[in-house]
C-alpha cells in the first residue's frame, strides 16, 4: 500500500513563554503529528491545551522553542506568515465592512498582484463554490454571521493554499447555523481537496467533520484516531472523559487474552473488556461502558449485569438518560432511543438491571 504524503509533519515541537520573571509556561511539550495531504484534521481539547499554539506555529504568528515543522518536508518553522502558502480563518471573520462580498474575497489576490482577469474569476469561482453568487455586490455589514463565515472562508481558499487553518470559526454562530456550518466545511474541503487543520473544544464538531482527531491535554497529544477511534477506543481516562458522556467503574484486571480481558467490577459481577495496547499485567484498573451501550428494566424482571436504583430520568427528545446508583454507589447513565412513548415500569427510586453490550467496556490507561 502507497504511503500517505504528510501536508504538515510537526516533529519533537515544544514552545516555552517565558514572563518578566523567571516563570515559564510550557504551552507545547515535544508535540509530533504528522497531518495527511487532503484531510480534515481536527486539534480537540480544552481551554489551556496548546491547540491554538500549534496552530499559530504552523501558520507562522509564533515560532517554536524547539522542534520541526515540515509542509510537503520543507522546514518553514522560522518562514515568516507571507512566505508559507498556508491561510488562517479566525473565530472574528476580519471583514471589510465597507466592501462587498466580491471585494472581500478578491482582496487577498490584490495583496498578491494578481491579475484583474485572474482575480475576476477565482472570485467567481470562490462564489459559486460558497453559494452566494446573489450577495456578491452586498456589503459585507448587510449579510448575516454564517453568511459572513462563508465569505471568511472563500477569501482564504481563494489564493488556493496548501494548508487552510481554522481557528474555532464557528463559535460566535448559534447552534442551528453552527451545525448546518458543520456539513459545509466538511463539503468545501471535500471539494476543494486542500488539507484543514481545525481547532475547536467541541467534541460534537470534532467528531462530525473529521477525518482524523488529536485530542490534547497541557500541551500534550494523548491520543490521535478517527472519530469512531477516539470515541468508542479511548486509551486514556482524558480522552475518555471529554469525548462524550461516559460510565467510569472501577475494577480488578483478570485474565488477558489478545484484545480482550477478565474484569471483575467493584460493583460485583464479570465482564468482557477491550484493551489498550499497553497495559498492566495486573492490578486495579477503570473500566469505561459509553451510556448507549447499556440496556435498563426493571429490577427483578430482566436479568442484568449490573443492579442499582434509578435516580434520575431526563427527557431529551430523541432519547432520554436514566440516571442510576449502583449497588457499590458508582453512578452510571443508560441513554435510550425514544423508540415508544415511555420506558414501560421505570420510575424513580425504583430498582432496576442494567445489560451491558457484549464487548462494549473498555480497559483505561490511567
Amino acid at each position: 500500500m502507497a504511503s500517505v504524503a504528510s501536508a504538515i509533519d510537526a516533529r519533537g515541537v515544544s514552545k516555552v513563554f517565558r514572563g518578566a520573571g523567571q516563570d515559564e509556561v510550557r504551552a507545547l511539550d515535544h508535540v509530533s503529528v504528522a497531518i495527511r495531504e487532503n484531510e480534515f484534521f481536527t486539534l480537540l481539547g480544552p481551554s489551556g491545551c496548546g491547540k491554538t499554539t500549534l496552530l499559530r506555529l504552523i501558520a507562522g504568528f509564533d515560532f517554536p522553542t524547539e522542534g520541526e515543522i515540515l509542509l510537503y518536508g520543507d522546514d518553514i518553522a522560522m518562514l515568516p506568515p507571507y512566505k508559507r502558502p498556508v491561510n488562517t480563518v479566525f473565530q472574528n471573520y476580519a471583514l471589510f465592512p465597507h466592501m462587498t462580498v466580491a471585494q472581500n474575497i478578491g482582496f487577498g489576490l490584490e495583496m498578491l498582484g494578481k491579475p484583474k482577469d485572474e482575480i475576476a474569476g477565482r472570485v467567481a469561482e470562490m462564489l459559486r463554490l460558497v453559494r452566494m453568487e446573489e450577495l456578491k455586490d452586498r456589503r459585507t455589514s448587510q449579510i448575516s454571521g454564517g453568511q459572513q463565515q462563508r465569505v471568511a472562508l472563500a477569501r482564504a481558499l481563494a489564493p488556493r493554499p496548501k494548508v487552510l487553518l481554522l481557528d474555532e470559526p464557528l463559535s460566535a454562530l448559534d447552534y442551528k447555523l453552527r451545525k448546518d456550518m458543520q456539513i459545509e466545511l466538511k463539503r468545501l474541503q471535500h471539494e476543494t481537496g486542500i488539507t484543514f487543520i481545525f481547532v475547536t473544544h467541541d467534541q460534537e464538531e470534532a467528531l462530525t467533520m473529521s477525518d482524523r482527531i488529536a485530542v490534547m491535554s497541557k500541551g500534550r497529544i494523548l491520543q490521535i484516531g478517527s472519530p469512531r477511534d477516539i470515541y468508542e477506543r479511548p486509551a486514556e481516562r482524558f480522552v475518555a472523559n471529554f469525548i462524550g458522556e461516559t460510565n467510569m467503574l472501577k475494577g480488578k484486571l483478570g485474565k488477558v487474552s489478545k484484545d480482550l480481558a477478565d474484569v471483575t467490577l467493584h460493583a460485583g459481577p464479570k465482564l468482557k473488556a477491550t484493551v489498550p495496547e499497553t497495559l498492566p499485567a495486573s492490578g486495579e484498573v477503570t473500566v469505561v461502558i459509553r451510556p448507549e451501550h447499556a440496556r435498563i428494566a426493571p429490577g427483578g424482571k430482566t436479568a442484568g449485569l449490573l443492579k442499582g436504583e434509578l435516580e434520575n430520568i431526563v427527557f431529551f427528545g430523541t432519547d432520554t438518560h436514566f440516571h442510576v446508583k449502583l449497588n457499590d454507589g458508582s453512578p452510571f447513565i443508560v441513554r435510550q432511543q425514544n423508540a415508544s412513548s415511555e420506558a414501560p415500569g421505570l420510575s424513580i427510586g425504583s430498582q432496576v438491571s442494567i445489560a451491558v453490550a457484549e464487548n462494549s467496556a473498555r480497559v483505561l490507561k490511567d
